[in-house]
């Protein structure tokens, strides 16, 4: 029964954030505070001894670096919005999920773990970088702009594993409570998924001159560098004798986050892109399930 509520739980948080769009999207201030929390929860299960970094680690976090100003410069020859679009979905960091999901297609979790600490820190030292060279914050000096942004990602990022260390150490019965629940974490990503479609719903509802050719050529494009992404991931951990944990790692992305940073820090028409990304990797990781269970049965 929990199993069958767990299946439903992610596309019954879509239509609810699609439908109630107009009384979801006013509780977008709250998703920056969900991320949090979600955070912290992950990381009072990761102890700094189970840290252990691989060279794999550090060549799929500098694919996502490099890759997604490759991608930027390719698209945006076609398009500009759409080019924000597809480099915040290489940007973004890994989900906190695709530990779960490593865990159910038999990769390795403390591979995955470890990469979700090098990729979340790395996308927080990086996108403060990097988006200034976009041209965003044009009114700013690319200093303010980079004291800014990192105002804004770092705590996000890196205060809920310092602090969850922290509490580790000082109160440990207090984080192994926590740590006990890890379903609550994903719940709590079902409720900020619900804010950020009825955010990026309301936004294309209201938006006074649509383009749909573009919102169209974004979502597709999210379809290309997610296949690409897992398919990239699972090559690279075939070298490294663990396909299944480099494929979650650099394929599954925390969309809520990077629909959080499209529509603060870019044009908010390409969050289309990251909200197009949660429907192609849940598509992909079905199958993934699927063909690992018909696998076992047959």
């Amino acid at each position: 029964m929990l199993q069958t509520i767990k299946n439903w739980t992610l596309p019954v948080a879509l239509i609810i954030g699609i439908i109630a769009y107009p009384w979801v999207s006013r509780l977008m201030i709250f998703a920056p505070c969900i991320i949090f929390i979600m955070l912290f929860i992950t990381f009072c299960r990761l102890s700094p001894r189970d840290i252990h970094i691989r060279p794999a680690h550090i060549r799929l976090l500098l694919i996502q670096l490099a890759g997604c100003w490759l991608i930027y410069g390719m698209t945006g020859l076609y398009h500009p919005i759409v080019a924000q679009g597809a480099f915040i979905c290489v940007l973004a960091p890994t989900a906190i999920s695709a530990a779960v999901i490593t865990r159910m297609l038999g990769g390795n979790v403390a591979f995955l773990t470890s990469y979700l600490l090098v990729c979340n820190t790395g996308v927080a030292i990086a996108a403060p970088l990097f988006f200034p060279f976009m041209g965003l914050h044009a009114e700013m000096s690319f200093v303010e702009a980079f004291i800014y942004i990192c105002k804004k990602i770092g705590p996000a990022l890196l205060l809920p594993l310092l602090l969850a260390w922290i509490a580790q150490y000082y109160i440990p019965k207090v984080t192994k409570a926590i740590a006990s629940f890890p379903s609550l974490s994903f719940y709590l990503w079902a409720i900020a998924l619900t804010i950020v479609t009825g955010n990026t719903v309301k936004f294309l509802v209201e938006q006074e001159n649509p383009n749909y050719k573009v919102e169209i050529s974004l979502a597709i494009v999210a379809l290309i560098i997610c296949a690409g992404q897992f398919l990239l991931g699972r090559r690279i951990g075939k070298r490294y004798g663990d396909p299944v944990s480099c494929g979650q790692g650099l394929g599954q992305k925390n969309t809520i986050l990077a629909i959080w940073m499209a529509q603060t820090y870019l044009n908010p028409i390409s969050s289309v892109a990251p909200a197009a990304y949660v429907l192609w990797q849940n598509i992909i990781n079905s199958w993934q399930l699927w063909k690992k269970r018909r696998n076992k049965t047959g």
